[in-house]
């Protein structure tokens, strides 16, 4: 069976998330980070990095929330994707872990940045339901994933924003969401 490693407040919930998406039986084994059990041989075999989330899928030791979401989709996803497409969902992973959490997360960034990556976003959901058009993909859990701790963590003021908003609110209504990761308010 799979395992997923995480802490109790982790990104092991972006990838919780997905596996719950994809209806994949996981084992989730929480590390107590402050005791350093990311710290110990064991775990440092799986990650040398000693980061969550880290899994272990047979014999594949991964890490990195954007690799592990990509893999999960590329092994257990129930639609299949042309290269373009796959091309188009890398992007967004990517935008998410790098370009948007930076630009949220690092308080000397975010009053320049998050305007400049709000703006376009919710220019794409004006004209559609998803990052690729009308279906939920895992560039939504990804981007969605990182979105959803602005409430949460930052309380910043998305209002300008009316269609980033309904899309939050939209992702945040499904069932597997719900069981990951605390919803918006």
């Amino acid at each position: 069976m799979l395992k997923l490693y995480g802490g109790a407040f982790s990104r092991a919930a972006i990838v919780k998330w997905h596996l719950e998406e994809l209806e994949i039986p996981y084992e989730f084994v929480i590390l107590d980070m402050k005791a350093g059990e990311n710290r110990q041989p064991e775990f440092l075999a799986i990650n040398p990095m000693g980061k969550v989330p880290s899994i272990v899928d047979g014999e594949l030791a991964l890490w990195e929330s954007g690799a592990i979401l990509l893999y999960l989709d590329e092994k257990y996803g129930k639609k299949t994707y042309s290269t373009e497409e796959k091309a188009l969902i890398s992007q967004w992973v990517l935008f998410a872990n790098s370009t948007l959490a930076t630009g949220i997360f690092v308080e000397s960034n975010r009053e320049k940045e998050l305007p400049k990556l709000m703006k376009p976003l919710n220019d794409i959901f004006e004209k559609q339901t998803f990052l690729l058009g009308d279906e939920f993909c895992v560039a939504d859990v990804a981007v969605c994933s990182i979105l959803a701790f602005i409430p949460m963590m930052l309380k910043l003021d998305l209002s300008a924003y009316p269609s980033v908003l309904s899309y939050m609110k939209r992702i945040s209504e499904r069932p597997a969401f719900k069981q990951t990761i605390v919803a918006p308010s």
